[in-house]
């Protein structure tokens, strides 16, 4: 068994729809808007605008986990020239904020396996116009990442954790990698000022559903801002079943008949958590007032207010999560393509955005239709 914890990527098995009308970054965006103004956001067919940016920087991971890239089968890498470097990453970032991005997450793959990822976060930090800055990651790596992730200019870290119980976690990753290192990470991150520390937890019925009062009581009590999430049929790997599916109302349930809530509305119409709050008073529980929330892809399908583009390591844009298909950026970035032609790109396909895949699915659900395929695998395109 390979070791998850080492940082060498090779041969490893791993909604505020406000549009930034400041100043972009120099040498980016500023020379050419493709004809949009502050006056003329940049919006899709269905009017959502371009508000966030995931950005995959590597497809390897060192974890398995079971819903995403099961250790059953053999993975095929891009090899490392095929990767965007940093420089390329940063300017297309740029672009992407002069058509209307403040908020950027990273993500992988297992971000914190690509080298120098600090180097990278302070490039990114340095943009005019970028408010937030985040990363997702399985904290593997975190405790000796998150100080120097900090001091580049990360904001902000998700952690993912499905589970408490050793046995079951390391099922679940694929690796037996144990609980506690990604407790320290998280610790670590909360030292180095990244809070909140959100925590990311897919629930399947029949998995890990058991764990879910548990997982908020522990996690509350770290001062952790948990978010369940159905599991969803990301990807074709996972054997996703609607049978495999906790509705995110069951699990809101669920914890607050352990630990009393009260319902938070949500900050903006993007946001994809039912959001609510611990009332506290419950022995070695969450503090009053610690947000906790439950993300509804399958059940409460928020399409409609989804302000997101992703861009994967090597290059492409996707305007859904569930996409087949990306726009390639990468080729004109190496080809000599000016900024002002990259960004029309940009603003043509989004222009051209029309993606409403979880409505379309549970449309398909509820007429007893198969969920269609294919679709890119969570690895490449990052959560």
């Amino acid at each position: 068994m390979h070791d998850p914890t080492s940082d060498d990527p090779e041969g490893m098995t791993i909604r505020e729809r406000s549009q930034h009308s400041g100043p972009a970054p120099a040498g980016t965006a500023s020379a050419g808007r493709s004809g949009l103004g502050a006056e003329e956001p940049l919006v899709d067919r269905l009017g959502r605008g371009l508000d966030d940016l995931r950005i995959s920087v590597i497809d390897r991971c060192n974890y398995r986990c079971t819903f995403c890239m099961p250790a059953d089968r053999d993975y095929q890498f891009l090899p490392r020239e095929e990767l965007l470097t940093f420089e390329e990453i940063a300017r297309l970032a740029g672009l992407f904020v002069g058509l209307g991005v403040h908020k950027i997450r990273l993500t992988g793959g297992e971000p914190l396996l690509r080298k120098d990822l600090p180097a990278l976060v302070e490039m990114l930090a340095s943009i005019d116009g970028v408010e937030d800055l985040a990363l997702t990651t399985n904290g593997v790596l975190l405790e000796r990442m998150a100080e120097p992730l900090a001091a580049a200019g990360l904001r902000r870290v998700t952690v993912s954790l499905e589970s408490l119980r050793d046995d079951r976690y390391g099922a679940i990753n694929g690796v037996g990698h144990p609980v506690a290192p990604i407790l320290r990470g998280i610790e670590a991150a909360q030292r180095a000022g990244l809070e909140p520390v959100k925590v990311n937890v897919v629930v399947q019925r029949g998995v890990n559903d058991d764990e879910v009062v548990d997982l908020a009581r522990e996690l509350g009590r770290r001062r952790c801002v948990v978010r369940f999430i159905e599991f969803m049929d990301v990807g074709t790997l996972n054997d996703w079943g609607e049978a495999k599916v906790l509705s995110a109302r069951e699990i809101v349930q669920r914890v607050a008949a352990g630990l009393p809530l009260t319902p938070r509305a949500r900050r903006r119409a993007s946001d994809t958590a039912l959001r609510h709050e611990y009332l506290g008073g419950t022995p070695d529980g969450p503090p009053a007032g610690l947000e906790v929330g439950a993300i509804a892809s399958i059940t409460e399908p928020f399409c409609g207010d989804c302000t997101r583009a992703r861009l994967t390591s090597e290059g492409a844009l996707h305007t859904c999560l569930f996409s087949h298909a990306g726009l390639d950026l990468k080729a004109p970035l190496r080809g000599g393509a000016t900024d002002a032609q990259i960004e029309r790109l940009i603003a043509d396909r989004w222009r051209r955005r029309a993606d409403r895949y979880s409505e379309e699915r549970a449309e398909r659900m509820a007429s007893g239709s198969r969920v269609a395929e294919p679709k890119i695998e969570m690895y490449r395109i990052g959560g």
